[in-house]
């Protein structure tokens, strides 16, 4: 069963170009699984039924994980197995009827343009470190940028004779985002002033990457946390902050704006509309108020 399962995981790398962080998670996920197979007297993938797996994500759900990793581990079974019965190394796929545990979708915070323009503007450009946090606050918000994808950005990646990025997204998927003026202005303003004083410090180890920190290095994920809560806090934004809320922000403020909602799956990579619609729910105020000044009866 080992050999089957990392025979599935290389497939997840190479064929469906999975996110290094999903395969590990998954890694995680179909080992526990396998144990609990194992554990059930199982040795022999094709000796798996329904049964198994729905006794599997009870066990799981008894042990207190949350409904999303629950959700996850039963989407790595299901790949799984389906693969197993694509490749004929298994007659059957006991998955093929089951449901997908139920999860509840919580609506994602979001900030008001009032607060992310206070955060913004409490950033003191006094010093490159300044301009730097500016420029990537501005960019989180004018391009729904996930926090990977703002730290993975290189310079040959910023169009800007085009007004667009080039963002590297979730299974290293491409997509081009419009960056708007003011955030081009900060970013402008960034890459003439501040990244050459930050490029220039000893023993810097970047490769091109449009942010870098003190050192010259480029910028990590958590340092990126870092500098947003720093300018929230100072901006004296009580919500709790991270660089996700500016995604979350971006993507309900264009569909209250009436953005469509496929121009808006496409900024954000969403490979399924349906994860984008989650943002619909977010301005039924907007929508009641919509309806009252347009409708005959409103």
């Amino acid at each position: 069963m080992k050999d089957l399962l990392e025979d599935y995981l290389l497939y997840a790398r190479v064929e469906r170009n999975l996110a290094t962080t999903t395969l590990a998670s998954y890694e995680i996920d179909l080992n526990r699984y396998l144990e609990h197979l194992r554990d059930a007297g199982v040795d022999d993938l094709d000796q798996v039924r329904q049964t198994h797996i729905r006794g599997y994500t009870r066990r799981l759900s008894s042990l207190g994980l949350a409904p999303a990793s629950i959700h996850r581990a039963f989407s790595a079974i299901r790949g799984l197995h389906r693969f197993l019965l694509a490749e004929k190394r298994t007659a059957s796929d006991p998955s093929v009827f089951l449901e997908a545990p139920k999860q509840p979708r919580r609506l994602p915070k979001v900030l008001e343009v009032g607060e992310i323009n206070a955060i913004i503007e409490a950033v003191d450009t006094g010093n490159p470190r300044g301009v730097r946090d500016r420029s990537m606050i501005s960019l989180l918000y004018a391009c729904g940028l996930r926090v990977s994808e703002l730290t993975g950005l290189s310079l040959s990646n910023l169009l800007p004779e085009h007004g667009l990025l080039r963002v590297l997204g979730k299974g290293s998927k491409e997509r081009l985002v419009p960056v708007g003026r003011r955030a081009a202005e900060d970013l402008a303003t960034y890459l003439k002033e501040a990244r050459p004083l930050l490029a220039a410090k000893r023993k810097a180890r970047n490769k091109g990457e449009v942010y870098l920190n003190a050192r010259g290095n480029p910028l990590t994920r958590g340092g990126a946390f870092q500098i947003v809560k720093q300018w929230a806090r100072r901006a004296g934004v009580t919500k709790e902050v991270s660089p996700h809320i500016f995604r979350h922000s971006f993507a309900t403020h264009l569909l209250e704006g009436g953005a469509d909602l496929r121009a808006v799956q496409e900024m954000l990579g969403h490979a399924d509309i349906t994860t984008t619609q989650i943002y619909t729910h977010l301005d039924r105020d907007y929508l009641k108020e919509v309806h009252k000044q347009f409708h005959p009866r409103g």
